[in-house]
């Protein structure tokens, strides 16, 4: 946990940026994940977004998971659970158009903060991409318009808590999956951690900080990148000692953006011939990862080749 890579964005447009620049550059190629500290979202906002999903969760959630939990038989489950996960859910879409206004039970102060929560996240997302292309050296601007499609990304949010669970070691949070989309946004609790990525055979803890906000790479930037970055393996350890909250904001591709290695990457690697990675619509992709999101993604990517109509 000591070398989780923690990014301080603060002097990003200052002198340190060539220094910033290569923390983003060695976090993307070595782990997948980072943690972004400073990065220009008012901790007033998080921490009234913390709060309200809290708050909710108390009203709204916690009893119904109580009782989904006791339906099944996992109060006092003896073996170990494979197939389901220790999490209560619900999803914002917020682009290409919002469902906010659709969602029941939600205060009109929770829905207002997750609005400009959301506002705050994709600016941020989108100043990830460029630092991303001036990493990889494509033009500005590149990733989001590989993002684009006809109605620009997708970005939602996917608000979950992982109550206190009475036998941690037989079922999983979350269990072990990577993400299928594009580059992912993370407010975590800050007290009660579980959080983990695989990295060189082995589990690391993505450590809780007050105030951060946890960058994780999707499967479409190891497919943009032809393997430079990739997406890594990660998942949600249920715990004893309380509720974990994540917000994790998923901003993706559009549903008919076409998805493929940047020639700008493999022309500089004379990789053309050795493109590792499938050219696809990015819908396709979601249909397939939908059916196979807990197994390898190699398969996938396969398998997206193997159909590949290009």
């Amino acid at each position: 946990m000591e070398n989780f890579p923690v990014i301080n964005l603060e002097n990003i447009n200052g002198d340190k940026r060539k220094a910033i620049l290569e923390k983003i550059e060695d976090a993307c190629e070595n782990w997948g994940f980072f943690e972004l500290v400073n990065h220009g979202i008012p901790h007033e906002l998080l921490d009234t977004v913390e709060r309200l999903t809290k708050e909710h969760y108390r009203k709204c959630m916690e009893q119904r998971f109580k009782e989904v939990m006791a339906s099944k038989g996992l109060d006092d489950v003896q073996a170990e659970v494979k197939e389901m996960d220790w999490e209560t859910t619900f999803f914002l879409r917020h682009l290409p158009e919002s469902n906010i206004s659709e969602i029941p039970d939600l205060s009109e102060e929770y829905r207002n903060a997750m609005k400009e929560f959301a506002q705050k996240l994709e600016k941020l997302a989108e100043e990830l991409l460029d630092l991303l292309c001036e990493n990889l050296g494509l033009e500005k601007g590149y990733l989001k318009k590989a993002f684009h499609g006809s109605k620009g990304p997708n970005f939602g949010t996917k608000v979950a808590n992982y109550p206190a669970c009475p036998k941690p070691e037989l079922v999983k949070g979350l269990r072990a999956h990577t993400d299928a989309g594009g580059i992912i946004l993370l407010l975590q609790d800050d007290k009660v951690s579980g959080l983990q990525l695989l990295k060189d055979g082995q589990w690391v803890d993505v450590p809780p900080m007050r105030h951060s906000i946890v960058i994780n790479l999707g499967d479409q930037l190891e497919v943009i990148t032809n393997g430079k970055y990739k997406s890594v393996e990660h998942r949600v350890i249920a715990k004893t000692d309380g509720t974990r909250m994540s917000i994790a904001s998923f901003y993706n591709p559009a549903n008919d953006a076409v998805i493929y290695p940047a020639p700008a990457l493999l022309e500089s690697k004379a990789l053309e011939a050795e493109q590792v990675y499938p050219k696809f619509v990015f819908e396709d992709y979601m249909k397939l990862y939908t059916k196979l999101k807990f197994q390898a993604k190699e398969p996938r990517f396969q398998a997206m080749k193997a159909v590949n109509s290009f």
